[in-house]
């Protein structure tokens, strides 16, 4: 069983920055970042493979970087010029083989909120 534990969410003004992190119990394949936004169903915001390879939503593209730590089994999700329609809850995936696919471990989430 795998273990996800986020952190780095918060409350930003609109243009700002965050980074959120991950850190896996296991090593991991892929790892990825979804949110879900009030009343909306739950997206794929950006995920990365053990080699590097990256998919992002059209949304955040040039906004969002992934990255991972591989040694320290950790994704991270820097988030630049945030925008209020980034508010939601974001959580951390890991499990699948495939980038624009979840697998089958969740984190518990960690709220972003992005005040205008």
């Amino acid at each position: 069983q795998v273990q996800l534990v986020e952190s780095g969410g918060g409350l930003v003004q609109a243009g700002g920055s965050l980074r959120l992190s991950c850190a896996a119990s296991g090593i991991i394949f892929t790892m990825g970042w979804y949110r879900q936004p009030p009343g909306k169903q739950r997206e794929l915001v950006a995920a990365i493979t053990n080699g590097g390879s990256t998919n992002y939503a059209d949304s955040v593209k040039g906004r969002f970087t992934i990255s991972r730590d591989n040694a320290k089994n950790t994704v991270y999700l820097q988030m630049n010029s945030l925008k209020p329609e980034d508010t939601a809850v974001y959580y951390c995936n890991a499990g699948s083989w495939l980038l624009s696919q979840s697998g089958a471990y969740w984190g518990k989430g960690t709220l972003v909120t992005v005040s205008s």
